[in-house]
């Protein structure tokens, strides 16, 4: 059901009485919560935020709607990790409804000075006409955990030329000086990034737009994040408005990047490549970084997207986060692995050996419905070949690599609870290789597939009944030798 504006612009102590209590019920019923990825206690989460490693741990927020499932006022949710594999719950982070964000407390990212975490977000205002009137804001934590918002905004306006689509300050540190790109709307309604910069991260420049050859490119770009990487510069968003072409952008809203020669701070100009996808999967968006005590840069998004109806939305619940990915470059190209970390979780192991002759088959002890599974396919001439998963009496995954096509493909078309089947069940990508490496995190209800290393990333929302844990390998049309180990997480 949908709520009314006045339902879903509610503080949490305007619950109705026995709510909050209702929720936690409903979501306590829900077969498909996470074993191992960050979820909300209740209601909705969506982007990530204030990514960033202070005093020894990892301190990730994300957007909250603690009172449903359908997008209102949001919260921060605080969570911090000193591993990036197992999190803890610190609670709310930044409470909305003050002057300058009295319709929630908006994305944002984080960046450490002088030993305090400072969080710039976007405050979300509507006045009596219900217009938009956006302010990007700071808070600060301190050492022992506190949070404190500032009383007034940094940047209280935006610039002529903009609309009020104009939001999820990211910030960094560079030739002495603070930077961020903001995400906007240009007043032709086509989107763009801007670029502001501060000496003490309190007064703030507009510089200007990033100049770059995407022109147009969509009607909005949400969750800027710009950061170097070899000697390249980056520049991650998420785009609104691009139409399907081919294989590409499949889902309602896109997030992908551009990679260049570093952007040049004094001119805003951005010499870069052709954007490129992030992630071939069903739900993923609104992506940040941050950099790991050791230089990784660590990438963690949204494991899901907006105006979708999902499953859990009738369970009191939506949404969760992507595990951590380390990012590297490779030929302009990002690849994107599973944290090392991630390897503390594994628990049970099992390993399984086989040359498949045409034939589908299973393996003692690979099951279940929390699990990490790594499969190699070799010296295979087999048509197609891959892995199904989850399976139960009418559901199956099915990842599969069609070697004529030089194709992967995942099918979710019997996942389980349809999603969104209006933008199609299966999703691909090309893939020229002789040797075909697939790393999957299945957790209860989603599925994280690394192939090739990270070359290319699906990241999809699965919701199967909870009898469905069957794990099958599969060749068609010829050979091909399987090699898989199977931990549970």
């Amino acid at each position: 059901m949908k709520l009314s504006n006045e339902q879903k612009y509610r503080l949490l102590e305007q619950a109705e009485p026995n709510e909050l209590k209702r929720l936690y019920e409903l979501v306590e019923k829900s077969h498909w919560r996470q074993s191992y990825h960050i979820q909300p206690p209740i209601g909705l989460l969506n982007d990530p935020n204030g990514f960033t490693y202070y005093q020894g741990e990892y301190h990730l927020f994300y957007q909250w709607f603690p009172l449903g499932t359908d997008h209102g006022m949001k919260y921060w949710y605080h969570t911090k990790s000193r591993d990036l594999a197992e999190w803890e719950d610190v609670g709310i982070g930044i409470t909305p409804g003050g002057r300058y964000d009295s319709h929630g407390a908006y994305s944002g990212s984080g960046i450490v000075k002088d030993e305090l975490l400072y969080l710039m977000y976007t405050g979300n205002t509507r006045d009596q006409d219900w217009v938009r009137h956006p302010f990007q804001n700071m808070a600060i934590m301190d050492t022992s955990g506190g949070i404190t918002k500032r009383e007034m905004p940094v940047i209280d306006a935006v610039p002529h030329g903009y609309t009020d689509h104009f939001r999820d300050p990211k910030v960094w540190e560079q030739e002495g000086r603070y930077w961020c790109v903001i995400g906007a709307q240009r007043t032709d309604h086509t989107g763009c990034t801007v670029l502001y910069s501060s000496e003490d991260l309190m007064e703030w420049s507009f510089e200007g737009e990033i100049s770059t050859r995407l022109d147009p490119f969509g009607y909005m770009w949400e969750c800027p994040d710009y950061f170097e990487l070899d000697g390249q510069g980056v520049l991650l968003f998420s785009p609104q408005g691009i139409e399907p072409q081919g294989a590409y952008y499949s889902n309602i809203y896109q997030s992908g990047y551009v990679v260049g020669a570093p952007l040049q701070l004094d001119t805003r100009s951005f010499a870069h490549g052709d954007f490129q996808e992030l992630d071939r999967g069903f739900d993923f968006y609104a992506q940040q970084t941050t950099v790991a005590p050791d230089g990784r840069r660590i990438l963690v998004g949204w494991m899901g997207l907006p105006e979708i109806d999902y499953p859990t939305d009738e369970h009191g619940w939506a949404h969760c986060l992507t595990l951590p990915r380390e990012l590297t470059l490779r030929e302009g190209k990002l690849i994107q692995r599973p944290a090392r970390e991630l390897e503390r979780l594994r628990q049970e192991h099992h390993h399984a050996q086989v040359e498949l002759r045409d034939e589908c088959v299973s393996f003692t002890g690979f099951e279940g419905s929390s699990y990490e599974l790594l499969c190699q396919f070799d010296t295979m001439d087999g048509d197609r070949f891959g892995i199904e998963f989850r399976i139960g009496t009418d559901e199956k995954t099915v990842l599969t690599y069609d070697r004529k096509l030089r194709q992967v493909v995942l099918d979710r078309s019997r996942s389980g609870k349809p999603v969104a089947v209006e933008y199609g069940e299966q999703r691909s990508c090309s893939l020229e290789a002789d040797q075909i490496r697939f790393h999957l995190f299945v957790d209860t209800s989603s599925v994280e597939i690394f192939v090739n290393d990270g070359e290319e990333v699906f990241t999809s929302r699965i919701f199967p009944e909870t009898d469905s844990t069957g794990i099958r390998f599969f060749a068609e049309g010829g050979t091909a030798s399987c090699e898989a180990d199977w931990w549970k997480l």
